[in-house]
C-alpha cells in the first residue's frame, strides 16, 4: 500500500495524506480530514516509509543499540527496555544490534542509517571514525587502556569496578581479611570480570588487604575443590562474578563441609530471582539499571543535541544484605 492509496480511500490528495501521517507541523487540516485518512491508512495497513521519511528529513529517528557477544540475562534485558522508554518521549525508536565479529559492523548502520549508535562495549577507532564521518552521533566508544585496564574516562568501566571494590569493602566491614575473586570462564563477559576484578584488587590495596586469589568457577557446578582450596590457604570470604558463580560457591561450601558465613562468606553480583531463595539466602551487589539507562539516553539526546553529556553516577550499584555474608 502506498500514500496515493490512502489518498484515493480518504478522498483526499496525497499531499494531505502525507501531511497528516507525518505530522507536518504548520499545515492546516481539520480534524474530521486528520481522522479519515487516520482511518483509511488503518483499514489499508499502510504507514509511511521509514526510508522516505530518512531522505524527507535529512535524518532517522532510529537509534540502534549495539550489544556485543555476550549471554544476555535480566540486568541487560532491564537496561534496555528502559533506554527505549526513556528515548520514546523524544521520538527515537531503538533497534538492538547483537554484533558478531563475522561480519562488519559498517554493514549495519549503511543498512538502517542510524541518527545514532549506542555502543555497550567499546567499537573500533575505525568503525567510530567512519560513523563519524557518515554523520552518526556515537555513544560509548571508549577503548581500554593498553594493558587491558578500563579506561579511566569510561563511566560504564568505572561503575564495573566499582562493583568488585563494593564486594570487598562489605566483606572488610565485617572483619574478613583474606579474600577470594571467583570469576567466570566465559570469555564474552571477560570484559566485565576484568574491570570488577580490578575493582576488588583496588579495593583490598585501599584497605590493607592482602592481595586477593582468583579462579574461574563454573556456574553449573558445585565448586567444591575450589573452595576446600581456598579455604585451606585462609580464604573466609568470597566475592563472585554475578550470582549464578556465587550459587555454585554456595554448593562447593556445602560440598566441602563449610558453614556460611561462619567458615566462609560469599557475596555474589545482580540481586538475582534465586539469590533470595538459595540456602542460605545470598548477599549481593544491585545494578540500578534504570540509573544507567537514563544515563544512557542523557548521553544520546546530548550527542543529538550538540551539548556536553552528564556525568556517569558515581558508583550507584548498592549491597543486599542477605544471610551468606
Amino acid at each position: 500500500m502506498t500514500s496515493a492509496d490512502v489518498a484515493r480511500e480518504a478522498g483526499v490528495s496525497r499531499t494531505t495524506v502525507s501531511y497528516v501521517l507525518n505530522d507536518t507541523p504548520g499545515v492546516s487540516v481539520s480534524a474530521a480530514t486528520r481522522e479519515r485518512i487516520r482511518a483509511a491508512a488503518a483499514r489499508l495497513g499502510y504507514a509511511p516509509s521509514a526510508a522516505a521519511r530518512t531522505l524527507r528529513r535529512g535524518r532517522s529517528d532510529l537509534v540502534v543499540a549495539v550489544l556485543p557477544d555476550w549471554p544476555t540475562g535480566p540486568v541487560i534485558d532491564a537496561l534496555l527496555d528502559h533506554l527505549t522508554d526513556v528515548l520514546a518521549t523524544r521520538g527515537l525508536f531503538v533497534l538492538v544490534h547483537h554484533h558478531r565479529d563475522s561480519r562488519d559492523l559498517a554493514d549495519l548502520w549503511r543498512a538502517v542509517t542510524p541518527r545514532a549508535v549506542v555502543g555497550l562495549a567499546p567499537f573500533a577507532p575505525a568503525d567510530v571514525a567512519a560513523m563519524q564521518r557518515a554523520g552518526i552521533q556515537v555513544v560509548g566508544s571508549r577503548e581500554p587502556a593498553g594493558d587491558g585496564t578500563p579506561a579511566d574516562g569510561d563511566g560504564f568501566d568505572r561503575s564495573q569496578r566499582g562493583i568488585g571494590a563494593l564486594q570487598v569493602e562489605h566483606l572488610a566491614a565485617a572483619g574478613h581479611t583474606r579474600v577470594a575473586v571467583a570469576t567466570t570462564g566465559d570469555p564474552r563477559l571477560r570484559r566485565f570480570a576484568d574491570a570488577r576484578w580490578a575493582g576488588a584488587r583496588e579495593a583490598c590495596r585501599a584497605g590493607g588487604l592482602a592481595e586477593p586469589v582468583r579462579a574461574t568457577v563454573r556456574d553449573d557446578e558445585p565448586a567444591t575443590d575450589v573452595v576446600a582450596a581456598w579455604r585451606a590457604a585462609g580464604v573466609t570470604a568470597v566475592a563472585a562474578y554475578n550470582d549464578e558463580v556465587a550459587l555454585a560457591v554456595l554448593a562447593g561450601a556445602r560440598g566441602a563441609r563449610l558453614a556460611v558465613p561462619g567458615d566462609l562468606a560469599v557475596i555474589g553480583v545482580d540481586d538475582a530471582p534465586a539469590a533470595r531463595v538459595s540456602a542460605p539466602p545470598l548477599t549481593t551487589v544491585a545494578q540500578p539499571v534504570d540509573a544507567q539507562a537514563e544515563h544512557l539516553a542523557a548521553e544520546v539526546i546530548a550527542a543529538l543535541d550538540g551539548v556536553e553529556p552528564p556525568p556517569f553516577p558515581r558508583d550507584p550499584a548498592y549491597v543486599v544484605v542477605r544471610d551468606s555474608a
